[in-house]
């Protein structure tokens, strides 16, 4: 039987799927603006890692919910050949982003992926408590934790940079 999903938890995956999106730019873009080569890597790995979050909440949205198995991470790294594709995107550019063009600074890129981490997993919080269906909280549990550690990826890249100092 196909997966029934209410009109609430449609609009909340759009949302996130959107907010996926808007990921998969934002890592790609700033891996080619890092310097670092180190950060560079970190953020295109970030980027297919999104993907995989990308398309399985199209799966979701289609009725179908993803196997979330340990071979999920791997799929990921078919990189931005997937479905959704660069060309579809929301027209941002890096500029779009507040950042200039060329070597980029990046502690500001780091500082706005982390500020995005945050707000897409706790955006994850909210849709898995309105998921009435308990395969796709387990899947968006899945995506979020993978949030989770891409923004602590990001965090501890700063801290080891000196750029992040908690008190």
């Amino acid at each position: 039987m196909p997966l029934q999903l209410s009109q609430k938890e449609k609009l909340l995956l759009q949302d996130q799927q959107s907010q996926e999106e808007i990921c998969i730019q934002k890592y790609s873009s700033y891996a080619q603006q890092a310097t670092d080569p180190k950060l560079k890597q970190l953020f295109n790995s970030y980027a297919q890692q999104e993907q995989t979050h990308y398309d399985t909440v199209s799966q979701i949205l289609q009725g179908t919910v993803p196997s979330m198995q340990q071979g999920q991470q791997q799929q990921g790294g078919q990189g931005m050949g997937g479905s959704m594709g660069m060309g579809t995107g929301m027209g941002m550019s890096q500029s779009h982003f507040g950042l200039s063009q060329g070597g980029g600074d990046d502690q500001a890129l780091c500082q706005d992926m982390l500020m995005t981490e945050k707000h897409v997993s706790g955006a994850y919080d909210t849709a898995i408590f309105e998921c009435q269906d308990t395969n796709v909280r387990q899947a968006l549990n899945h995506i979020q934790k993978e949030e989770q550690q891409h923004g602590e990826g990001v965090f501890n890249y700063m801290k080891e940079k000196g750029w992040y100092q908690p008190q």
